[in-house]
């Protein structure tokens, strides 16, 4: 049964039914337009009682977010997840809590919330106390994880954790297959492994997030370059929302690369969200997971990280770092500028046309990401209307999601063709375009599902 990210990319949650087993796979937040975040306050059509087990396929938020307001609700299951992803939601979930009630004590002090008072979904203690459920899977080896559901990771190379799951639905472990992409990597990023080949699938359910277009050619190392030493030229200071996870550590992987290799200037980097700074800790604990390059990145010591890199933990640090007003680099969250510490960031640098706001994901529909990159001239920042005159560069050579071909290409490991494949985690227009070339290119059954459409899954007779 679909409940999340059909026909959007947030509030992924699948849920698999097997006799009277259940168990959700992921359990994310909606994000971007109001009508997706309502969707948050909404009973989850599940009875929690039946409920078995939530399967994590990676630790984002649109992906875990909805954690604690399940357990909140009253489900008492174990929650499994990859070790990573584990360590990686000790980190993001408090966080989230603790956001969502500094947005409500901020929107009650302004007065601008139409709710008084102004609630979070969840709080930052509520966020703790559902971290007890989590129970590490290992990637590779069949897990029971319900009396009739058996669950496998493959590691996805999205992020640190990341994973596809393979289901299978009988009580021995033989029966049908049904395979969740999970959020897929791409190949030759630095860092963390990448996707490995799919697992054997009766049924695919499968993101589609950039399924109508192929990311750009460019090296994003030289982009990057260019965009900070434009922007330094004129005086002015980039401001990078990044997701605190993935993004931003490879966002710091490159900037030390250009510093060491002085293809940039020597101006201030700011890593201002505490999020990224704990994760980032987690990404060099991890080293399972690590490529070969960050492997021998490794062996030699991270010492010019340290050096180059300002962290800025509290806030009067953070504070500082906005009225610096001399060349600088800034790495702040949210990636979509839907709350964090960059919203100050951008309402104190947008104004200014010296300046440059670089975005370097997906910007769902609805964020205010989304409406800086369409070209808005102001958006609106904590009740008030900020000009847009800051260079705005949307930059999608560092993206973490696969593009159609690198999907198509990874669809092509399977021996079998799913008896049919769902594709979730996309907007509508995009998912319609990556069904036309799964179904051109390889002759593939593939629906679009509805929110809460509930689909039988006959055995495979072939």
């Amino acid at each position: 049964r679909f409940l999340g990210a059909t026909q959007t990319v947030t509030g992924s949650k699948h849920l698999v039914t097997a006799g009277r087993s259940q168990v959700l796979i992921d359990c994310g937040l909606f994000q971007g337009l109001k009508e997706l975040r309502l969707k948050n306050w909404e009973t989850l059509p599940i009875d929690l009682r039946a409920l078995q087990a939530v399967l994590l396929t990676h630790a984002h938020i649109d992906h875990t977010g909805y954690l604690p307001r399940l357990i909140k609700d009253g489900f008492k299951g174990p929650v499994y997840a990859s070790r990573a992803t584990i360590s990686l939601c000790r980190i993001l979930l408090p966080d989230t809590g603790r956001l969502q009630e500094e947005d409500a004590r901020y929107a009650n002090k302004k007065g601008f919330s139409k709710h008084s008072p102004a609630l979070p979904l969840f709080t930052e203690s509520e966020a703790r106390a559902s971290l007890r459920a989590l129970r590490p899977l290992p990637f590779n080896e069949p897990s029971k994880v319900a009396p009739k559901i058996t669950a496998c990771l493959g590691e996805s190379g999205h992020i640190l954790g990341s994973a596809f799951v393979q289901v299978t639905l009988g009580s021995n472990g033989e029966g049908t297959r049904v395979v969740f992409s999970g959020d897929l990597g791409r190949s030759s990023r630095p860092i963390i492994n990448d996707p490995a080949p799919p697992f054997e699938a009766d049924y695919l359910v499968l993101e589609s997030t950039y399924g109508d277009r192929l990311h750009p050619p460019e090296d994003a190392k030289a982009s990057l370059r260019e965009v900070v030493n434009r922007t330094v030229a004129r005086g002015g200071t980039i401001v990078v929302p990044s997701f605190a996870v993935g993004r931003m550590q490879e966002l710091l992987y490159l900037l030390t690369e250009l510093r060491e290799e002085k293809q940039i200037p020597a101006v201030p980097i700011f890593l201002d969200s505490p999020m990224a700074i704990s994760a980032s800790a987690e990404y060099l604990a991890h080293t399972e997971e690590h490529d070969e390059e960050m492997r021998s990145r490794m062996a030699h010591g991270f010492d010019n990280l340290r050096k180059m890199v300002t962290v800025t933990r509290t806030q009067n640090e953070s504070r500082r770092a906005i009225r610096d007003r001399g060349p600088a680099v800034i790495l702040s969250s949210a990636g979509m500028a839907t709350g964090g510490r960059v919203l100050h960031h951008l309402a104190a640098r947008l104004p200014d046309p010296r300046n440059t706001v670089l975005f370097v994901g997906y910007q769902a529909a609805g964020t205010r990401g989304r409406i800086i990159v369409e070209g808005a001239k102001e958006v609106k920042i904590h009740g008030v209307l900020v000009p847009v005159n800051a260079e705005v560069v949307h930059m999608q050579e560092l993206s973490a999601h696969a593009d159609y071909e690198e999907i198509l290409c990874w669809l092509s490991g399977l021996k079998k063709p799913p008896c049919r494949t769902f594709l979730v985690h996309v907007e509508e227009s995009a998912c319609e375009a990556l069904q036309r070339r799964i179904h051109d290119r390889l002759g593939w059954d593939c629906v679009i599902p509805e929110y809460g459409e509930e689909v039988e899954l006959e055995a495979r007779t072939d």
